[in-house]
């Protein structure tokens, strides 16, 4: 499934909602809409995972790493929306205690 990116920026918060599945064929253009959220003046990043439904290591790996360098910049990061199936990947891989990561 195809992976559609929008946004929506202001100086509190950039957000970045997210449709489709990310995996590893995607996960690069997450990366790349993150990277231009982190050059925004904006407070915080904020990622709306309603409309995702499955994720893989691949994206969980960019959204750690995304997370890291938010915190370089003393940046916000979170996910907001995250289905079942999102929000089961992140804790079966710890990573919800790395990242803000709230349920849909």
């Amino acid at each position: 499934m195809d992976l559609t990116i929008t946004t929506n920026a202001s100086p509190e918060r950039y957000t970045i909602g997210v449709t489709g599945e990310v995996d590893i064929s995607n996960a690069s253009k997450l990366r790349d809409a993150i990277d231009l959220a982190l050059e925004q003046p904006t407070e915080a990043i904020q990622l709306d995972f309603e409309h995702v439904a499955y994720i893989d290591s691949t994206g969980v790996g960019v959204l750690v790493g995304a997370a890291h360098h938010a915190a370089e910049r003393d940046r916000g990061f979170s996910v907001v929306n995250a289905q079942p199936g999102v929000m089961r990947v992140a804790q079966l891989l710890g990573v919800d205690a790395e990242i803000s990561i709230t349920a849909l």
